[in-house]
């Protein structure tokens, strides 16, 4: 049983250079736990202080945002893809 976490280009840095890793299914809080315990340096980008996500960080379970789902305890099915997609801000005035 697995899922596979896709990295942002833009975090792969902190990821050992991976666009991906695959990881045994559970709730996303466990799925995320075993990816920063394999990378332990993108924890702090993805957890505040506080072991909170942090805010410009967009997790998704197939194409559902895990905020209007359950969160950390959202459910990932074997054979799922879980996004991390970074936040990007900017653009012209």
């Amino acid at each position: 049983m697995a899922v596979t976490v896709t990295i942002p280009t833009a975090l792969r840095q902190y990821a050992g250079g991976q666009s991906s890793a695959k990881l045994e299914a559970g709730t996303i809080g466990q799925v995320l736990a075993a990816l920063v315990e394999q990378n332990p340096v993108l924890g702090k980008q993805l957890y505040n202080d506080q072991g909170a996500l942090r805010s410009f960080v967009n997790i998704y379970v197939g194409d559902e945002d895990i905020r209007y789902l359950q969160g950390a305890e959202t459910a990932v099915p074997d054979g799922e893809t879980v996004s991390i997609i970074p936040a990007i801000a900017g653009g012209m005035r």
